[in-house]
Parts: C-alpha cells; structure tokens; sequence
C-alpha cells in the first residue's frame, strides 16, 4: 500500500517508538494524525521535541484509547492505523495488573472494533517479545510459544489474539508487529539502556538487577521502518512478524560495552530491588528475523555499536538534572 497523501492514524504517538515512527511517516508523504493520552498541561510528549517544520505536518489529536467514543472519533476517515498505544513498564504491571487489562486489552478492542466499523484498509498492531516469555529455543521465530511471565505480557498477548481474531472471523486487515527490544534516543529509563547510561553519565556507581538475561536490542529508526512495511506490504496481512537483529548481548555485556563507549570505570552494584520475581524473569531473547526479511523486505541497518553510540549522544545533551539516573518503576 502507498503511504503517500494517506490518511495515517498513529496511536501512542507521544511515545519513545510513537514519535520515531510519526516522524517516518512524514518523510514517506503520509497526513499523519497523532493520538496522544489526554493530560491537563496539554503536553505532547516526545513530539513536542520534533522539529517545527515536522510538527507542522501532522495533527495531534488527545483522548483515552480506552475511551471508545475517542478511538471511534480519530479513527474515523483513516486509511492506516498504526496501533502502539500501551501500557508497558512491566514492574508496574506487578503492582497493578488491572490497568494493563483495561489499556492493552480494551484499549485494542476499541481500536479493532472502530477500525472494522470504518472500513480501515490496514490496522499494524504492535506487539512485544515480552509474550514469548524466556526463550525455550533459538532463536525464537513466530511459532514459538507464548508465555505470559509478567501481567505486562499477559496483557499484550491478549491483545494479540483480539487482533488476529478480528482478522479471522471479519475480514480486518490486521499485521501484527512483534518488535524485539527496541532502544534509542527518547526511551525512558525505566528501560535498561536509558538507565544505565544514564547512571554512567552522572558518574555514578552502577545499580543493576539480573545482569545474565539477553536480550535481542533494535535500534529505533529500523523497528520504525518495520512497522512501515507492515503496512506497505500486501502480503504480510494475516501474520506476525518478528523485528529483531538475530544477535543477543547479556545485559552484564551490555553494561561493559556501554561503559567502554563513555569512557568510564564500571562499577557494578546487584540491586535487589530491580529484580523481577523469579518465575517471572524472562532470561533469554533472540529473534529469528527470517519472515521480516522474507515478507517485509526488512532487515536492520543500524548495529549495536553505533545504535549504542547514537543513543550515548542524545542522552549527553540532556541537563544532567534531567539524566540523573534514577531508577523509573
């Protein structure tokens, strides 16, 4: 499908990958409209930081994705949906799992429900590899079982189901994107990128919890990029699509190579307070990319190194009041 002079919702807009991926579709000519959780300060979160001439280009709409008169309303008119509203932090999810039902849950039945209503063309469900739970091989390609280890995926999981049901049994052309994990410029540091650079900048000893667990890193632009072809390519609706590189790090690895890139000491501190709960801990993650290449055409450009290197810039511009290195529930 041409994304050229289309009608594009993108919802989550205001997020870490949300706003990568609005400014994407500008380049590609798309009338972006930006849906965005409603607050009293009117802030629009990372979009606010795009450039002017970008900002100028796209609608920025406010509301509830679980409100469903909200969805029905921005939905209405589009051609494309690009679903990425979600609650994510999976520690909060531990501390209340009802909010993650109502917001990942129902929130993508609104979407589903208004999208079929009005005859959408194309609905890019966003995904997480959070719902493979720890690897039982790999690397992990779309068959590979689902485990929901934490309420978090549990929550997303669900949400993947309604959106292959919908395209089951009415026809909704639905491609769900299961994104590995995703990092870059802009990613909060509730993320173990963000904070670890985050500590390191600000000179401090680094605190950490499991540091054995791998994990499959994408850097931004290219997850952005695959979610687009999602919805470019006919032949990719009906299925799941892995975005990963095909390549794992330990988070302990990732630390040094981190450490290395800034140019500091790493001083490593086991905080217990970040572990995850034992059964819940997902300890291994490494995609098998093989139907992206295949059906998307899509395959990373961006290594780690670099990725690493961009993201260690970004966060240096920050007011060091700002990159503190707290820890974010």
């Amino acid at each position: 499908m041409e994304l050229k002079n289309c009608s594009v919702l993108v919802t989550g807009a205001a997020g870490f990958i949300g706003s990568h991926l609005v400014e994407a579709l500008i380049s590609k000519g798309a009338n972006v409209r930006a849906f965005i959780r409603y607050n009293s300060r009117s802030d629009r979160g990372w979009l606010e930081t795009l450039p002017t001439k970008t900002t100028e280009q796209f609608a920025v709409i406010a509301g509830d994705i679980k409100d469903s008169d909200a969805v029905r309303n921005v939905i209405k008119g589009c051609d494309i949906v690009f679903h990425l509203a979600a609650l994510i932090g999976i520690p909060y999810s531990y501390i209340h799992p009802r909010n993650y039902v109502d917001t990942n849950v129902i929130g993508t039945t609104n979407v589903l429900t208004a999208a079929l209503d009005f005859g959408v063309k194309r609905v890019v469900h966003i995904s997480t590899s959070e719902v493979y739970g720890t690897a039982q091989y790999v690397p992990i390609d779309e068959k590979h079982p689902k485990v929901g280890q934490s309420p978090y995926s549990a929550s997303k999981l669900s949400a993947d189901l309604l959106a292959d049901s919908f395209h089951r049994s009415f026809g909704l052309p639905v491609v769900t994107i299961r994104p590995f994990n995703t990092y870059g410029p802009r990613q909060s540091q509730r993320a173990v990128i963000p904070t670890i650079i985050a500590q390191l900048l600000a000179g401090h000893e680094l605190n950490l919890g499991a540091t054995t667990p791998t994990r499959d890193f994408t850097f931004v632009t290219d997850t952005a990029a695959g979610m687009i072809r999602g919805a470019e390519v006919d032949e990719a609706v009906g299925t799941t699509i892995n975005l990963g590189t095909g390549s794992e790090i330990s988070i302990g690895d990732l630390a040094q190579l981190i450490a290395k890139l800034i140019g500091v000491d790493l001083k490593l501190h086991r905080d217990s307070t970040r572990l995850r709960p034992g059964d819940s801990e997902v300890e291994r993650l490494l995609s098998n990319n093989a139907l992206a290449q295949s059906v998307l055409k899509w395959r990373p450009v961006i290594d780690l190194e670099t990725g690493l290197k961009r993201t260690i810039d970004w966060f240096r511009e920050i007011p060091p009041s700002k990159r503190a290195g707290e820890y974010v529930r």
